[in-house]
């Protein structure tokens, strides 16, 4: 990380709320995040998509700021604002001028005090979440591939399986009083982490925190789902036909260690993936060595990327394939696991990988906005805010036997496969 970022500065108000500060001084900006602790796993069986729905209702006004104007006055400022919902979490940031710092904490104060409700912001941004899922799932080739459906192969409780972009029935059920009973559950300033971080002066930023957030009341936040399950049995297959494809597509899941408990084995995956996908990676090359054709192959840990979810997350590989039959691609992953768990990675090699995921993740976060979310989402999922800068020594710390070990356990567990088919190609597997 660049040499002017300090350490983050936490405090917590009196109401609960818990508040990074991370001095970051490349140009005069400020990024401003809150990440609440609910997301597409807080969702109860029957509403599907709740969570979603609910992070487009939080632009639609609040005690002092119209509906929409969220957005303008942000733009107005010469900044960006949005929002992002995830498995643990729902999540909006905004990024602007320094100068513009506490109008940016007003506008994420207001909400958290009070949101307007009414029954047509509901049925508006009921209308846009279904618009965004068709664009981004139903009309668009391998739309949501694979984070829509595979969890449903691989898990079992509705919390861990179900699709987060929601069904359009669960979607119509919605109803007001629901939603207020979710934003007093799940909005509260204890169940919360405010991220700071650019340009700024922590005393001054702490007291205009005090300011605008800590009279917003402390009131009990929602009990979390219990995620625990335990892991599958045996492999476990699941279809999917995809209109919009032009070529058939295979995604494994396996189950991830827990991040917070297993650390250490965790990490190893991170490099078992950067060596698994990519155009040269150990996939594409067992792949070819079988015959099997792959146009595309990657591997990553987490649908969202490493450390954005709570124990269970999933380990996710992914092919796209001309003709190849989905098991040949399934037997070619096993075989580069298994190539892995036996000799393992060539300390060359190893490097290589590991340098290559260093530099894509300090690049990523060289940007100011993307740093700060990803403070923010450390704090809250894993009580670390520090670890988006501790990441790259972590992993650069690994060697082969890391890898040969994360290798073996995946190669000896018990994989969940998603086939997505083409129109023309049925179900052949």
């Amino acid at each position: 990380m660049p040499e002017d970022l300090e350490s983050p500065s936490r405090f917590t108000l009196p109401n609960g709320l818990r508040v990074v500060l991370c001095r970051r001084g490349t140009a005069p900006l400020a990024a401003v995040c809150v990440h609440y602790d609910v997301g597409f796993r807080s969702e109860p069986e029957g509403r599907s998509g709740f969570a979603h729905l609910f992070e487009h209702l939080m632009f639609q006004g609040s005690e002092n700021v119209g509906r929409s104007e969220h957005f303008t006055i942000v733009q107005g400022s010469g900044g960006t604002a949005n929002g992002s919902t995830r498995q643990d979490y729902t999540e909006y940031y905004q990024i602007a001028p320094a100068s513009a710092l506490e109008r940016l904490l007003f506008l994420e104060a207001d909400r958290m005090r009070t949101l307007r409700l009414t029954q047509n912001s509901l049925d508006t941004q009921l209308a846009v979440v279904k618009e965004e899922i068709k664009l981004n799932v139903h009309d668009r080739p391998y739309g949501g591939f694979p984070w829509t459906n595979l969890p449903s192969v691989l898990f079992r409780k509705f919390c861990n399986a179900h699709n987060g972009y929601g069904d359009f029935i669960d979607l119509d059920r919605a109803t007001l009083e629901e939603c207020a009973a979710f934003f007093d559950g799940y909005y509260t300033p204890s169940n919360a982490v405010l991220t700071i971080a650019g340009d700024i002066d922590p005393a001054r930023t702490l007291e205009w925190v005090t300011r605008h957030f800590g009279d917003i009341p402390a009131r009990p936040a929602a009990a979390p789902q219990d995620l625990a399950e335990p892991w599958p049995s045996g492999p476990v297959t699941g279809d999917h036909t995809d209109p919009r494809a032009p070529l058939p597509a295979t995604a494994v899941g396996y189950r991830l260690p827990d991040p917070a408990a297993e650390r250490e084995r965790y990490l190893g995956h991170i490099a078992l993936a950067a060596l698994l996908g990519g155009p040269s990676g150990r996939l594409r090359q067992r792949a070819l060595d079988r015959g099997v054709d792959l146009t595309t192959a990657t591997a990553q840990c987490g649908f969202f990327g490493p450390f954005d979810a709570r124990d269970p997350d999933t380990f996710v590989v992914t092919a796209r394939h001309p003709s190849t039959r989905h098991r040949e691609v399934t037997g070619a992953v096993v075989a580069a696991l298994e190539d892995l768990a036996g000799p393992g990675p060539a300390d060359a090699e190893l490097a290589a990988a590991i340098g290559g995921t260093v530099a894509r993740w300090h690049r990523r976060h060289d940007n100011l906005l993307a740093f700060a979310r990803a403070v923010g989402a450390s704090a809250l999922l894993h009580d670390e805010p520090s670890l988006p800068a501790d990441l790259p020594g972590h992993l650069e710390a690994l060697g082969p036997g890391a890898v040969r070990d994360a290798a073996a356990r995946l190669a000896g567990s018990a994989p969940a496969a998603l086939l997505v088919h083409t129109r023309d190609a049925g179900g052949t597997p």
